[in-house]
């Protein structure tokens, strides 16, 4: 029994999704033709509250293409460090947009509306970038699945007015963070001028990511998606695999997050264990101990078990459950990691 925890990027459609997908009503999107594609743009803008959305093949060309509505060549985004936009989206904020990202040393992925304040360039002085965006992450990914405070949220927002800056969202695991939170996905909506999310992680869906927005700006990402090659045909297979998501795969999420909690207090009491980060979601992030175990030793341990995991580097690894885990791989990991 292979035992795939790297990400919740690897898992399979469910048999009731592959239905829904050999079912779908196709046409071609290119030409906004494709009900199937119509109707998730459709019903994700509605769950938002927002005018219009538009469906990608991936989570990075949709985040690409919001940095690129709301910025100039030459112009600076601020981001935590830990932004996805910055370290897993191959440079494309300067490649595709031009731009340069100043980043905040924020808590596990996550930063103050006084650090994004203190971030701003003076917009009168030409020697240094035109600050135009700033990006937030929700749940954090190298932060470990962390949720953003609505609160503070909220206040980063009232920075952006008050300072002429645009406000995206990326929202890889929204759908993580609203079922371990109080708000709504149009308490969001109302935040942001644009938000990405994605279908293909929490939601179990074999690819495909949504830009939400105002008309506006989702008219402006459909020339952007053009241009990096985005438009695809008969998408509507991929979208119904959405449209399923979207009304059976949200809920469930408090499952993957209730196991990850269970390894998280297991790990805690490992001796080969030095830390692990506070689970909240679906990711477990922690850091082993080498004076009892080497770190390739115990990932080979893992691999001969059947069991994959990931490394992030510096010396921390990562644990992150999904669709696919179940309760059977669940026990059985739990009697791994205790016999290591």
């Amino acid at each position: 029994m292979e035992i795939n925890l790297i990400s919740d990027t690897v898992t399979r459609p469910t048999p009731d999704m592959l239905k829904a997908m050999m079912q779908a009503k196709v046409g071609d999107d290119v030409f906004k033709s494709d009900p199937s594609v119509n109707l998730l743009e459709q019903r994700a803008a509605e769950m938002f509250g927002r005018e219009a959305a538009l469906y990608f093949p991936s989570g990075t060309m949709t985040n690409q293409t919001a940095i690129k509505i709301h910025t100039k060549p030459g112009d600076q985004l601020i981001c935590d460090k830990y932004a996805h936009v910055y370290n897993y989206e191959g440079g494309g904020v300067s490649f595709n947009s031009g731009v340069s990202c100043k980043l905040i040393d924020g808590h596990r992925g996550m930063m103050t509306a006084a650090q994004v304040e203190a971030g701003i360039n003076p917009p009168d002085f030409y020697h240094s970038p035109l600050t135009s965006l700033v990006c937030i992450e929700n749940t954090t990914n190298k932060g470990g699945g962390a949720c953003w405070d609505f609160e503070e949220l909220k206040r980063i927002r009232q920075l952006c007015d008050t300072r002429s800056l645009a406000y995206h969202l990326d929202g890889a695991r929204i759908w993580n963070a609203l079922v371990e939170g109080s708000q709504t996905a149009s308490d969001y909506g109302s935040l942001f001028d644009t938000i990405s999310v994605c279908l293909s992680k929490g939601l179990g869906c074999p690819v495909g990511s949504v830009l939400i927005g105002d008309k506006q700006h989702i008219d402006k990402a459909i020339r952007i998606r053009k241009i990096l090659g985005g438009g695809m045909r008969q998408a509507g297979f991929m979208a119904a695999a959405g449209i399923y998501a979207l009304e059976h795969h949200i809920e469930r999420l408090s499952e993957d997050h209730e196991k990850a909690r269970e390894i998280g207090r297991l790990l805690e009491g490992l001796v080969w264990v030095k830390k692990v980060e506070p689970v909240e979601t679906n990711i477990i992030i922690f850091e082993i101990d080498e004076s009892h175990i080497a770190e390739a030793e115990f990932l080979e341990k893992l691999a001969e078990k059947g069991v994959l995991i990931i490394g992030m580097g510096q010396g921390k690894l990562r644990i992150v459950t999904h669709l696919d885990y179940t309760d059977q791989m669940h026990k059985a990991f739990l009697k791994i990691l205790n016999e290591i």
